[in-house]
């Protein structure tokens, strides 16, 4: 996909788009932040397991996946608690501002596609000119170090 142009302010050359252009976030700290995000998940599921059995724990499970992800990564900061820690955000491909709740939505939904077929959703990036995997690609989102594009 090609940058889109902004005028500069100052008249020398045109400026690319900031969603549009920059790094990329890397396979292996998105995998750290994805472990770090998915201990998070798993503490409170083995406790409510002991609990309240294994049905009704995936089942809160489910509900949970989906409420951290929506409203982490469509936040202000796109970042879950484990992308905090690993210094990565989810931003818009184009505008490179949230994605909002309902593209934050999306991209959970989306996991579930990626994860199909042997993992081959999440490791798509490894080859993808945008480092995207089906996720990002059906969010229209980027995964971004914070240091090249801070909240």
């Amino acid at each position: 996909m090609a940058a889109t142009q902004q005028p500069d302010p100052f008249g020398s050359e045109a400026l690319p788009s900031p969603g549009a252009s920059g790094p990329r976030a890397g396979f292996w700290i998105r995998f750290g932040a994805a472990l770090l995000d998915g201990v998070i998940l798993v503490i409170p599921f083995a406790v409510l397991a002991a609990i309240l059995g294994l049905g009704a724990a995936y089942a809160l499970l489910l509900v949970g996946q989906i409420a951290y992800y929506t409203y982490f990564e469509g936040g202000p900061t796109g970042q879950t608690p484990g992308k905090r820690v690993c210094g990565i955000r989810v931003i818009d491909f184009a505008g490179g501002g949230s994605i909002g709740y309902g593209r934050a939505f999306i991209r959970w939904i989306g996991r579930l596609i990626s994860s199909l077929i042997l993992y081959l959703g999440y490791l798509w990036m490894l080859w993808d000119k945008e480092n995207q995997t089906w996720h990002d690609k059906m969010a229209n989102d980027v995964v971004v170090p914070v240091s090249a594009y801070p909240v």
